[in-house]
């Protein structure tokens, strides 16, 4: 007897980490139902998958949305229309909203929102600091909830956690995997006056230099140890923060962006000046062959995009009053895909890093893999696509990209979200359908 499908996607090469495969999927319920050759099967809905890529869908784990409290920004609904639309069905939020995400009842207001407005599956961070430390390992295991983030560098109020102490105790406090932005706050305070007196975004990787992150990262590394507690550090811009990770990597995970792999001082600065400006700072291109190298190693774990936009009259502000901030989800996996076309990484590795990875390190369940009983996640990719990059194709409520007239070969032809097509030649489809991502360690 013939089986019958609600999707079925022909002829496509589907890509895993472990190399790449010609074979049909079928979908039902929301899930990958069988695998392989399909000719017998029959199917509400057929896609046609001749001479494209089925990956996983992208799983952005460094998101910020703005959402609550700086909706002029950005916000969900717009957020996760960009997401769709650059191959994205899964994202983790930032704790830095207003009102600060801090206990349950501030997460409970974001998974309101997006149960509404989310078109790709969400879920959001918990900030750690002294004020909730004790109450951690309740707090990490929410339904919705992607872990804790500590801001050791780069926060405001309540939500900075700075001194050794503070960060000892939210690491004492639950399970999880902890994810950091890891820059040193003192010395960051010590050489504020750099950026004052230059007056010029060129200045911004010479405020914040390496020297800040590496110290950070090292008493991460250590009160990691202390605590026993796996961390995952996030935007690593330099190599020598990488040198120091690559002996680490039993107890700590690694994230980079795509702005830190395709951008370099002082060109950016130079074409786009505060438009580049994002913490920690986009470095030159010794740094970034640094961040290609360890991708190749196997340092790196994930890419994530850091997608934190602003408005353009924000950006246009004198440095240092300029915000720190790009979007970029909805541009990494066509970042990506040229990436591939240049010979810098594979698509299995793409996969790795966007998919796999995040699956792996945060505990994900049922996404991150083309398998029978997975969620039907998937991004249908054509890696010989001319394409450009422009303002006017990114849905994010800043309305601009720093890859803005970047051309690219590779581009995200179709997004699946459990099993719905949400877009289709760059047109997003139906309704939002966002839904809590599930981890395996919440209760």
């Amino acid at each position: 007897m013939s089986k019958s499908v609600d999707l079925l996607i022909k002829n496509g090469r589907i890509v895993s980490p472990g190399g790449i495969s010609q074979a049909d999927i079928g979908i039902a319920n929301g899930k990958i139902v069988t695998l392989g050759d399909l000719g017998g099967v029959s199917a509400a809905n057929v896609i046609d998958a001749k001479n494209l890529y089925v990956l996983p869908g992208v799983i952005d784990s460094q998101v910020h949305f703005r959402e609550p409290g700086l909706e002029h920004k950005e916000d969900i609904e717009h957020g996760t229309r960009s997401a769709i639309k650059g191959g994205v069905t899964s994202i983790f939020e930032m704790p830095n909203t207003s009102p600060l995400t801090l206990d349950e009842d501030t997460l409970s207001q974001k998974l309101e929102i997006a149960r509404r407005t989310a078109w790709c599956d969400f879920a959001f961070f918990m900030g750690g600091n002294s004020e909730n430390a004790h109450q951690l390992a309740e707090l990490e295991r929410l339904p919705g909830c992607a872990g804790v983030k500590i801001f050791m560098g780069s926060s405001t109020g309540t939500l900075l956690a700075k001194d050794d102490e503070v960060i000892a105790m939210v690491l004492a406090n639950g399970t999880r995997r902890v994810s950091v932005h890891a820059e040193d706050e003192d010395r960051l305070l010590s050489r504020q006056g750099i950026a004052v007196s230059a007056e010029t975004v060129e200045a911004h990787p010479d405020w914040r230099d390496v020297e800040s992150a590496v110290r950070a990262t090292k008493r991460l590394i250590q009160l990691a140890r202390d605590a026993n507690r796996r961390v995952h550090v996030l935007h690593i811009s330099s190599k020598d923060e990488m040198d120091i990770l690559a002996n680490h990597k039993d107890l700590i995970t690694v994230e980079v962006t795509l702005n830190h792999l395709s951008l370099a001082a002082p060109d950016c600065y130079e074409a786009l000046g505060a438009f580049s400006q994002m913490n920690p700072p986009v470095r030159d291109i010794s740094h970034q062959n640094g961040l290609w190298d360890a991708i190749r190693n196997g340092i790196v774990d994930v890419i994530g995009s850091d997608h934190a936009p602003h408005t353009k009259e924000e950006k246009e502000r004198p440095y240092p009053s300029s915000p720190s901030g790009m979007p970029g989800v909805q541009t990494s996996l066509p970042l990506l895909l040229d990436h591939v076309n240049r010979g810098r990484l594979t698509l299995e590795r793409v996969v790795d890093l966007t998919a796999a990875g995040p699956q792996r390190i945060f505990g994900i369940m049922g996404k991150g893999r083309i398998a029978v009983g997975y969620d039907a996640d998937l991004v249908l990719v054509d890696l010989n696509a001319d394409r450009v990059i422009t303002n006017d194709w990114i849905e994010s409520k800043c309305g601009w990209t720093p890859f803005n007239d970047t051309k690219v070969r590779g581009w995200p032809i179709t997004t699946i979200l459990r099993g719905k097509i949400a877009m289709q030649d760059d047109e997003i489809l139906g309704e939002p359908l966002g839904a809590a991502v599930r981890f395996f360690e919440t209760t």
